[in-house]
């Protein structure tokens, strides 16, 4: 076996998505599980890998993201199996394995600063050193999966050959897994789902249950440890509009319009974007981090820092968009159109029967975090490529039959798509996704900036 006989053939089949469902059924499938239990810098000029990266062994080292990308690939399936991604584990393992793979790479070959372990190995095969890295990882998370695991790491030890390179590595790469893992311990990502402790306001402006669901999620999740940031609070976004404010009308009756179940603004393409975009985008950017490595190529200890980096991102974009959401408690477009009313605003006409087009999760409107996450994504690809212009295509777990396919110039653009989805989906105001995008951005550029950086 050899790794071009993985690499392509098991990368490709990474690239797509395990399957489709409608947007509405998606949501409801996850959030049933729930009920029931409840460029400031500019990146490096190259990846500092050179001749002398190249092991003493029979066969040379590969050169490029195929180890990483499927590994990714691995943690997607694995956090499915668990929990189908019904709570905030799946976006801690993917960083926690994405971080060990680029300690254990750096370990054997220092170019970039190193994260949890500080080790050296300088004889350890990279590839072997990788994957055993991210095995110990998704071993101590998802210890059921083992046996799934173990045959996941014996493809790509098949590849290496044995001798002194590949024991070393076995070492270096599970010294890696224990560094994360122990850091990691009581890190506030395990909470509740189910807010018990949560009780909703009773003025104008204050979040509401959203039925069908009589809680909302996981508010202690807001204290959890950030990956990179200094504290949940670091980009609190500002108080939101005033109810009685020309922005806030503007953004009510825009949400009311075009996001209403039998809406006759929204276009056609609107509702395909707001159904494409609708999967958790702790699944969607990792893909496009997956597309866009193997469609450039990118060397391997860049793929491993990039991946370790967005998945940073999207982890605490998550913490800080929810930092911001229970310090504000701001109702979603489903409660505000209903007791229009009440707010106030001469200008906000109240609909007592108003649906979104697409069912609205149980946790505070302000502000959208599925913003966050994507732009927090897309700010750390931009740096890592040192471009924004990497064309890409994929498809998505929640796209309706008719477009299964997007097609992206920019990673900024599909940023701002995927934040607009929210306003066509009817579950968000569009000054709720304009600060998402901003604590994404925030996120993105900082931990960029002081994390994993070139030594």
């Amino acid at each position: 076996m050899t790794l071009s006989s993985i690499g392509r053939s098991r990368v490709a089949w990474a690239l797509r998505p395990l399957g489709r469902r409608t947007a509405p059924a998606a949501f409801t499938a996850i959030l049933a599980l729930l009920a029931v239990f409840a460029l400031g810098g500019v990146a490096d000029a190259t990846d500092g890998e050179t001749a002398e990266d190249e092991i003493a062994t029979t066969v040379s080292t590969e050169r490029h993201s195929d180890v990483v990308v499927d590994w990714s690939r691995i943690v997607f399936e694995a956090a499915m199996t668990d929990d189908g991604y019904a709570s905030f584990k799946g976006p801690r393992h993917q960083a926690m394995m994405h971080i060990a793979m680029h300690d254990a790479l750096n370990a054997v070959k220092p170019r970039f600063d190193q994260y949890a372990f500080f080790g050296r190995s300088h004889r350890a095969n990279p590839i072997a050193a990788a994957a055993k890295a991210a095995h110990d990882v998704l071993v101590a998370v998802y210890p059921i999966q083992q046996a799934t695991l173990d045959a996941e790491l014996a493809t790509w030890l098949a590849t290496v050959p044995n001798g002194s390179g590949k024991s070393k590595a076995l070492t270096l790469g599970a010294e890696a897994a224990a560094a994360i893992v122990a850091l990691r311990q009581n890190d506030g990502t395990d909470v509740d789902l189910l807010s018990p402790n949560y009780t909703p306001g009773t003025q104008p402006g204050d979040y509401q249950f959203v039925p069908p669901y009589d809680f909302t999620l996981a508010e202690d999740f807001r204290y959890a440890t950030p990956f990179g940031l200094k504290s949940p609070e670091q980009f609190r976004v500002p108080a939101p509009p005033a109810l009685t404010s020309r922005t806030y009308a503007s953004a009510y009756n825009e949400v009311k319009s075009v996001g209403a179940v039998n809406s006759t603004t929204r276009t056609t393409d609107q509702s395909n974007y707001a159904n494409w975009w609708y999967e958790l985008s702790e699944i969607g950017w990792p893909r496009v981090a997956r597309v866009t490595a193997t469609s450039e190529e990118l060397k391997l200890r860049r793929a491993a820092r990039m991946f370790a980096l967005v998945n940073m991102a999207i982890y605490d974009s998550y913490v800080a968009g929810w930092d911001s959401k229970y310090h504000w408690d701001f109702w979603r477009p489903y409660t505000a159109i209903r007791a229009g009313d009440t707010d106030g605003n001469p200008s906000t006409v109240k609909d007592a029967i108003w649906q979104s087009y697409l069912e609205t999760p149980p946790v505070q409107d302000y502000p959208s975090t599925h913003s966050a996450l994507g732009a927090g994504a897309a700010e750390v690809l931009k740096r890592s490529f040192r471009t924004d212009h990497v064309p890409f295509s994929m498809e998505s777990l929640t796209a309706l039959p008719a477009n299964p396919f997007r097609s992206f110039n920019t990673f900024t653009q599909a940023a701002n798509e995927n934040a607009d989805s929210r306003v066509k989906a009817g579950i968000h105001f569009r000054f709720a996704t304009e600060q998402g995008v901003v604590i994404g951005r925030n996120v993105g550029s900082y931990i960029f900036k002081h994390h994993l950086r070139r030594r």
